[in-house]
């Protein structure tokens, strides 16, 4: 099994976990950046949990 095939593995098993981690992510960026880009990067944050795991967790 290679790291691509492990990662998705762990992001399917984590897929909580994982979008609260991309959601921290994001409030980081906005906090650096001055909510400059807030719906940038909360369009961002979105499309990246839709892509982890089974399914996006998060509201």
């Amino acid at each position: 099994m290679g790291f691509m095939d492990e990662a998705k593995e762990f992001a399917d098993k984590h897929d909580e976990q994982v979008d609260q981690g991309l959601d921290k992510a994001g409030d980081q960026v906005d906090q650096r950046t001055g909510d400059k880009y807030s719906d940038k990067i909360d369009q961002g944050v979105d499309e990246a949990q839709k892509r982890t795991g089974a399914g996006d967790t998060q509201q």
